[in-house]
């Protein structure tokens, strides 16, 4: 690995790793440096940032499962909250532990409740076909803006609750939430600048009488009113929803063009049998992992991989190079559909696993089937660009050509 100095021992004889896992060079092409963090030890010692670091499945699973020692609420990014004021209020889903975290998660549950994500699969199937009708008229299209983008945006912002376009904003402000997670490099700088406004935005459109009745954010708002959740909370719940219900899919789905589109054999059988969709959307979140990593913080003196962390320390896992481990997964550097991704780190696990996680996959499974239903082939047409975030990996340019089915 670039970077990497395995004669050096930090603390507690860790492996000393001088990379910056959030340089340009690194977020641009991650995988190569998550194999040098794998090879290097279960924990390791990242200098720059003098925090540790895991990168190995059995570790990282490990610390997500065990959330009264690595814990959410002095935030799941670099920033620690006990020594500085976060930029905004802290999530009650992401940055929370229990019992606070219990109680805003019930409340979000029952709003996307399974009952409700069924009903919503419908609609999301039939805007998919609308979708590729239009996309099969033109040919070629961007796959991020044309498509990763286009769709979540025409069916996750009405199941919400929220009316009018708010394209620009829902994307400004997952991308700078997202940048926030990381330290403050140029990336946040970049993302702060586009946020004018937008701020101001999400809070007013978080509340009750901004929200169309019958949307899953009206439904959080249902616990407030039975008091198992304050007002306020609820419209935090409903910032958590709009920060990551939106930005993450389209990420997603972005990689599982790009993956499906360099690799004909896999877009074969995804056309051959196209309930193959959501597998083929787990495997991309299995192999592209759009989200790369989180932090978390010791409550307490732990052992792990032999080596021994303190308490009120910070940690990064490595959420995608956890989910190409070798250790865990058999040639996990190929991308394969037919893959039984159970156990990836994608969205997270334990208490603090995505809870919108089964809407994502409605909308991932309901595009990708549509595709494969219509489209006879899905190919490069360009190169991609590449979409640098402190936590997110994807594109921000997909080039596509498209050739409709007989």
């Amino acid at each position: 690995m670039r970077n990497f100095t395995p004669e050096q021992a930090g603390p507690g004889g860790a492996p000393v790793v001088s990379a910056d896992p959030f340089s340009d060079e690194f977020l641009a092409d991650p995988f190569p440096g998550h194999a040098g963090l794998r090879e290097a030890g279960p924990v390791v010692w990242l200098e720059r940032y003098g925090v540790w670091g895991m990168a190995r499945h059995a570790e990282v699973q490990a610390a997500l499962r065990d959330h009264e020692t690595f814990c959410s609420s002095s935030g799941v990014g670099l920033s620690d909250f006990r020594k500085e004021k976060p930029w905004r209020p802290p999530s009650l889903l992401l940055e929370a532990d229990p019992p606070e975290h219990s109680r805003a998660r019930r409340a979000v549950a029952r709003a996307l409740s399974p009952g409700t994500v069924r009903n919503l699969r419908a609609g999301f199937a039939a805007e998919a076909d609308r979708l590729v009708t239009e996309l099969l008229a033109g040919g070629t299209v961007d796959g991020v803006t044309g498509i990763a983008e286009e769709y979540p945006l025409r069916v996750f912002p009405p199941a919400a609750g929220l009316t009018g376009d708010c394209r620009e904003q829902l994307l400004a402000y997952g991308d700078m939430a997202f940048n926030a997670f990381g330290p403050r490099n140029h990336l946040l700088a970049r993302s702060t600048a586009r946020m004018e406004g937008v701020v101001p935005w999400i809070a007013a459109h978080c509340t009750r009488q901004a929200l169309a009745p019958g949307g899953f954010g009206a439904r959080i708002y249902d616990s407030a009113d039975e008091g198992s959740i304050t007002e306020d909370e609820a419209g935090l719940l409903v910032r958590s929803l709009l920060t990551a219900g939106v930005d993450t899919t389209v990420v997603t789905l972005g990689c599982a063009l790009d993956c499906l589109a360099r690799d004909p054999g896999q877009w074969q059988l995804l056309r051959d049998d196209p309930s193959l969709a959501g597998a083929a959307f787990e495997e991309t979140l299995r192999y592209a992992s759009p989200v790369q990593t989180f932090f978390r913080t010791t409550t307490r003196p732990v052992a792990a991989g032999g080596i021994t962390l303190g308490a009120g320390e910070k940690v990064l896992l490595f959420l995608a190079a956890a989910n190409r481990d070798p250790r865990r997964w058999e040639d996990p550097d190929r991308f394969d559909i037919r893959r039984r991704a159970v156990g990836h780190v994608g969205f997270g696990y334990g208490i603090h696993a995505c809870i919108g996680a089964a809407l994502s996959r409605v909308e991932g499974e309901e595009l990708l089937a549509a595709l494969a239903r219509r489209v006879a082939t899905l190919a490069p047409a360009g190169e991609p660009v590449r979409r640098l975030n402190n936590t997110l990996s994807g594109f921000a340019s997909l080039p596509l050509v498209l050739t409709p089915a007989r």
